[in-house]
């Protein structure tokens, strides 16, 4: 186990800038996510941090080592992919042990972190299967068992649950969460799924075009947004964006920004803003019902109890609290504050 550090880490492929002055601490045993859009530098960050990637400027420090010019063998991290990359011809046994033997590691000891590991992640009884004979979820825990094996100072993981379907993404990501919080091992997890990071993370590193947007705790970039990228990524639905004139507050070159869950059906008290809106779609969820509302030029979501239900082409007042309602400006996208 050990801190991280990125220093003012930059990556150029030719003359594409992929990781942009990148600085960022991680605390010993911390679960850090790293979040955004494809092509953001998420990849590209944890890939040089692994070693599989040179830093063009920076350094990168694993405890206090710089491991800029380090192997990656050497740097005593191990790596859990998108792929489970398991060998098809070896038994679950010898998939975890694998890397133990190539590292002369004695057999005694071998087996005690393989059947300790095997115990975490409940595998004990499918060692001597082969990957053909697992579930998509298992392969995935025998993965991520070769990398508890290596009792490494940290766990990186590129979208290890990219490929499990939605029921098993979820219970995955649980296991993962209990069995990183039983090692206390430090952890990078990259992931584009912005519900994975506000579940997983104790803090989230939001990036868009190799640059970091925001870093905080779930809570910190769902009700503080830095601009309104971490605001539209962060939360599903999205947050809605009109500009102050429509709810009659804020100054001239303003957003004003509130999430779909934040909207009440017909007119509210003083301190709200008032939104007359047809409702083009209605999503209907079970427990709850997205509409999908439109003001002249502008969409609006809103998330709300299934009763009383809205009707596709009516048209309804809502109401939104202004101290649920925070200002960005137009120009730089920052954010300026509440309204209220």
């Amino acid at each position: 186990m050990a801190p991280i550090t990125f220093e003012h880490v930059t990556k150029r492929f030719d003359q594409t800038v992929a990781v942009d002055d990148l600085s960022i601490e991680v605390p010993d045993g911390e679960f850090l996510v790293f979040v955004g859009p494809s092509g953001c530098g998420k990849t590209t960050a944890l890939r040089m941090l692994a070693g599989l990637e040179d830093v063009t400027s920076g350094r990168i420090l694993i405890g206090d080592r710089v491991v800029n010019n380090v192997a990656p063998g050497a740097r005593d991290v191990a790596m859990v992919f998108q792929s489970y990359a398991l060998y098809p011809h070896m038994t679950v046994y010898d998939n975890l042990a694998f890397s133990l033997r190539n590292h002369k590691v004695k057999k005694a000891e071998i087996a005690r972190r393989v059947e300790q590991a095997a115990d975490v992640l409940e595998l004990s009884d499918f060692l001597k299967r082969k990957p053909k004979q697992l579930s998509g979820g298992q392969r995935q825990r025998v993965a991520l068992g070769r990398a508890i094996v290596r009792e490494p100072k940290a766990f990186l993981m590129d979208e290890p649950l990219s490929n499990l379907d939605a029921a098993l993404r979820v219970q995955t990501r649980a296991e993962i969460l209990r069995l990183q919080k039983r090692l206390g091992t430090t952890t990078i997890y990259v992931t584009h799924d912005q519900v994975e990071a506000m579940t997983m993370g104790d803090r989230i590193a939001v990036m868009n075009k190799g640059e970091l947007q925001q870093l905080g705790s779930p809570e910190e970039l769902y009700e503080h947004p830095a601009n309104t990228f971490v605001a539209r990524f962060i939360g599903s639905p999205s947050m809605n964006m009109l500009p102050t004139s429509v709810l009659g507050i804020g100054g001239t070159g303003q957003l004003a920004g509130f999430r779909p869950e934040h909207v009440r059906l017909g007119n509210g008290r003083s301190g709200t803003g008032s939104l007359d809106a047809s409702v083009e779609v209605v999503e209907y969820l079970g427990d709850e019902q997205l509409g999908h509302l439109r003001l002249g030029d502008h969409e609006v979501v809103v998330k709300l109890p299934v009763e009383p239900r809205l009707r596709a082409g009516e048209r309804e007042t809502f109401s939104v609290p202004l101290d649920k309602v925070l200002l960005f400006d137009e120009e730089s996208s920052k954010a300026v504050g509440p309204a209220a």
